[in-house]
């Protein structure tokens, strides 16, 4: 969404540039994101999202079963 300011008759600027509005960005996050945990910085005009992983699941020990024999 961009604004755009109304020039004035009789003012004494050659020139006047402003950016005004908003900005909005959507993306997917994927299915090990720690959603609780997300950050975001703005530094010199640059914003940094952090997202963390989720740790993997644990793999599943084989299971042992004792057959007895007749």
């Amino acid at each position: 969404e961009r604004k755009r300011e109304e020039e004035k008759e009789g003012a004494k600027y050659l020139r006047m540039e402003r950016r005004v509005g908003k900005f909005m960005r959507k993306f997917v996050l994927p299915e090990n994101a720690n959603t609780d945990a997300i950050s975001a910085k703005c530094q010199d005009g640059v914003l940094s999202v952090t997202v963390q992983k989720l740790p993997p699941p644990q793999p599943k020990k084989p299971r042992t079963i004792e057959v007895k024999v007749a």
